[in-house]
């Protein structure tokens, strides 16, 4: 039986996506030699967090998820890196 989810579940299931796909997009931006790590440490660091129920710790994860991928993002302008 499928499993449905209330509509506060469906909005961070959403913004978790939307923030897999922002830090996909700029992994590409990466040095060639670099941009396999970096995908699989996205990777891995969303998987390590799969199955989190909490909503608050959610929300917690995808704000350091956001800082992070902002420093990521203006070192790679600092290197010349479009």
């Amino acid at each position: 039986m499928a499993q449905f989810m209330d509509l506060r579940a469906f909005i961070l299931r959403a913004r978790v996506l939307k923030f897999y796909r922002q830090a996909l997009r700029i992994t590409r931006r990466a040095p060639e030699h670099a941009r396999d790590e970096l995908r699989q440490t996205v990777r891995v660091e969303i998987e390590k967090n799969r199955h989190c129920d909490d909503k608050a710790k959610i929300r917690f994860l995808i704000s350091e998820g956001l800082q992070r991928l902002k420093g990521l993002d203006e070192m790679l302008d600092m290197t010349g890196r479009s």
